[in-house]
């Protein structure tokens, strides 16, 4: 009896274990069902992110030092070229991600010292070291003309004058007009003693005009095949030339930081000259009748006024990397820039087109420092304590404003 009970006893005592472990199963088993996502929470992680839109297109690192650049004329496109002879087209846009390469050729043996889009936008012209002239076709990059030995010399200047037509200056100081149908010269005139660094021409494309490195400007007649004139010596190189003031004034930047400026029809003598506070004016680009942007050895843009002459501030910069070259957007919205850094770096000039400049000449800053002119310019946005500085530097200013005005209330009265 006694031996019995203690059966049923443990029978008793092993039901219970049992019972403890299916419920301990049943627990662990549930567990999860508290950790599972929701479905909202899987339809927020499945939506896709919007891309970001930038101010300007990201910037672009390349291989090499990138020599020249120049915009499609009616795309979102622009073409490179770098110290080994390739070219590099590229879409660009604000929206992030989205520029890339389309095509590259490597056709040229040297240097890629300039590129130029034709009016139509279907083909690109291009210049290098190698002394030849290429013409290709923009939309698959393929190699259209071959002139091999165009020079004598590597050519460094470019200029389209029209569809067929075509300007071409080297490092010895000859200019050459090319009639791109035959693929011949119909101009060939060695007038400077030193290289061609830029060709412009009037909007009539009668007068076309070089700046060179002899420190003089030449000036050909284009319509009757000849050259008119040199200008006077001017010290330093001419590093480039544009029109400017609707075709009343020509400018032309230096190696010595000064920017000299001729009347149109007074090309034997400069009518005025403005000494900028750069190292150089290495490559202008004219943006409205008056205002234009000047690239530099120490790596600023600056954006000046013409007649009043003024530094109207800092558009961007490649920091201590001097600058090759400089272009302006189709819809004159962006500048782009390429300097020793291999960067090609965008800039928004869309704020210039509405800039007024008056005679009167407000008080310098005491530290001399430029204004930036876009969020990007001496990292305006990136850098907190910048921002804090040009703060402080503009309320320093309006209390000057006040402090003027309140003398000149009280001289009147």
């Amino acid at each position: 009896m006694a031996a019995s009970l203690e059966v049923e006893a443990i029978s008793i005592m092993t039901g219970s274990d049992d019972l403890k472990t299916e419920d301990t199963e049943d627990e662990s088993a549930e567990e999860p069902k508290y950790h599972l996502k929701t479905e909202d929470q899987d339809s927020e992680e499945d939506e896709p992110r919007e891309p970001r839109i930038r101010e300007t297109p990201e910037d672009i690192k390349l291989d090499a030092i990138v020599n020249t650049l120049a915009f499609h004329p009616k795309q979102d496109i622009f073409a490179a070229g770098d110290i080994d002879g390739d070219i590099y087209v590229y879409s660009y846009s604000c929206t992030e991600g989205e520029s890339k390469e389309l095509w590259s050729s490597g056709h040229h043996l040297k240097s890629c010292r300039e590129v130029a889009f034709s009016h139509d936008g279907h083909k690109l012209f291009s210049v290098s070291k190698d002394k030849s002239v290429h013409l290709m076709d923009v939309e698959g990059g393929k190699l259209v003309t071959r002139i091999a030995k165009a020079h004598s010399v590597p050519i460094n200047a470019l200029l389209l004058v029209d569809e067929n037509v075509l300007a071409t200056g080297d490092d010895g100081g000859t200019l050459k007009v090319w009639d791109m149908r035959k693929g011949t010269s119909f101009m060939d005139l060695k007038h400077h003693d030193d290289y061609i660094s830029g060709i412009a021409i009037d909007q009539a494309k009668r007068m076309l005009l070089t700046s060179s490195g002899d420190g003089t400007m030449g000036v050909f007649n284009i319509k009757r095949r000849r050259f008119e004139l040199l200008s006077e010596f001017q010290s330093g190189d001419l590093t480039s030339v544009a029109i400017m003031k609707r075709g009343k004034k020509v400018v032309c930047g230096s190696s010595e930081g000064t920017m000299y400026i001729f009347n149109w029809n007074g090309f034997g003598a400069t009518s005025d000259r403005f000494a900028v506070k750069a190292e150089s004016v290495d490559c202008i680009v004219p943006i409205t009748d008056s205002i234009l942007c000047a690239a530099s050895m120490d790596g600023v843009i600056r954006a000046i006024n013409l007649l009043p002459n003024r530094v109207l501030g800092c558009i961007g910069q490649h920091v201590g990397e001097p600058i090759e070259q400089i272009a302006r957007s189709r819809d004159s919205r962006f500048l782009a820039s390429c300097a020793h850094d291999q960067m090609i770096k965008f800039w928004d000039i869309s704020s210039l087109r509405d800039m007024t400049v008056s005679d009167y000449r407000k008080r310098k800053k005491k530290d001399g420092n430029l204004k930036s002119l876009s969020k990007k310019a001496y990292g305006v946005g990136d850098d907190f304590f910048s921002g804090l500085m040009e703060e402080t530097e503009a309320k320093k200013e309006e209390k000057e404003e006040e402090e003027d005005e309140g003398e000149s209330e009280s001289d009147s009265d």
